[in-house]
């Protein structure tokens, strides 16, 4: 397993990141617990979860399930660098939800039990709260870092103003401040280039892209046994809007010898700026599929021929915008 840096920090973590919101809903906790089993024996070290995934408002079920994990093992927690979120709704109470200091104390106090752990490695703030000021985050996140709640505190889903504001506000009061930003990033989702990602460059922000695959439009949709699983309407809409690229981008893979998934993934880890994609098994075989990422290397006719098939944004901003 490879490993880098999470951002501009010295903490090391592993080039894929194992996503977790299928654990409770899609995946048992006895499979769940062999997956993260396996991706420990890997050498798999970063795991993702949230307070809110589990599909059962307000319970946890995600978190529970890695703090069984961690109960029956206790060795295994100092092995793994745990990253979980705040801001959705976990209560009916008018403060149940968002970035206000009163949730995020009562909140990663929730995680911590569930998580049967002394500290968060990496909080993340699942969403932009544009009613909260940035001085009263900070000041509850500072508190948490001074506790030793919380190592490293991140975002999830902010744009490159948001980035940017965190960052000179956080630099402002003296913290550290955002050290990754956790963005949907794909081949079939390239938006972030525009400024999330020059704002991550600018500011050492590791960028962490969620739904590498696009829901698995990525994986290889084409096939008979691929469109079995896939059979959603929304999937089947997407699919047939964008036949002619899949086509063209599954025979690359094709041509290439490789599994779609591989190369799609080969892709985001080439970016300087990407510091672990996250992979969301529901099996065994999923997990293991996807180290072959790892070992690809993309020649330059090979990006090109990509960038054809699944062009981006074109430039970075404001360049984009202008001349």
């Amino acid at each position: 397993m490879q490993h880098t840096q999470l951002g501009r920090t010295g903490l090391s973590v592993s080039r894929l990141c194992l996503g977790t919101m299928n654990f409770g809903p899609e995946t048992t906790a006895v499979d769940s617990h062999a997956i993260l089993d396996k991706s420990l024996e890997l050498g798999i070290d970063f795991l993702d979860t949230a307070n809110v995934y589990g599909a059962k408002r307000g319970e946890g079920v995600t978190e529970r399930i890695l703090g069984d994990w961690f109960a029956a093992g206790p060795a295994k927690r100092d092995r793994v660098v745990i990253a979980t979120k705040v801001f959705g709704t976990m209560g009916d109470g008018a403060n149940d939800r968002g970035c206000s200091a009163f949730h995020i104390r009562a909140a990663c106090e929730e995680s911590l039990k569930r998580l049967r752990t002394d500290r968060i490695d990496l909080y993340q703030m699942h969403h932009i709260d544009r009613s909260t000021p940035w001085d009263e985050l900070w000041q509850a996140m500072d508190q948490l870092v001074t506790q030793g709640k919380v190592l490293y505190v991140g975002s999830s889903n902010f744009a490159g103003w948001h980035i940017a504001t965190a960052c000179q506000t956080a630099a402002r009061r003296g913290s550290l401040g955002l050290v990754s930003e956790q963005s949907k990033y794909s081949l079939a989702c390239r938006t972030v280039e525009l400024e999330v990602l020059p704002a991550c460059r600018h500011y050492g922000v590791g960028v962490i892209p969620w739904s590498p695959l696009d829901g698995g439009l990525l994986g290889g949709v084409l096939g008979s046994d691929a469109g079995k699983r896939r059979s959603s309407d929304h999937m089947k809409k997407r699919i047939e809007a964008l036949r002619p690229q899949l086509t063209r981008w599954e025979a690359l893979c094709t041509k290439l010898g490789e599994r779609p998934a591989d190369v799609a993934l080969a892709w985001l880890l080439r970016n300087p700026a990407v510091t672990a994609p996250i992979i969301g098994p529901r099996t065994m075989e999923q997990l293991t599929q996807g180290l072959r990422a790892l070992e690809l290397t993309l020649d330059t006719e090979t990006v090109a021929e990509i960038d054809r098939i699944w062009p981006g944004p074109g430039n970075v901003a404001p360049e984009a915008y202008a001349w």
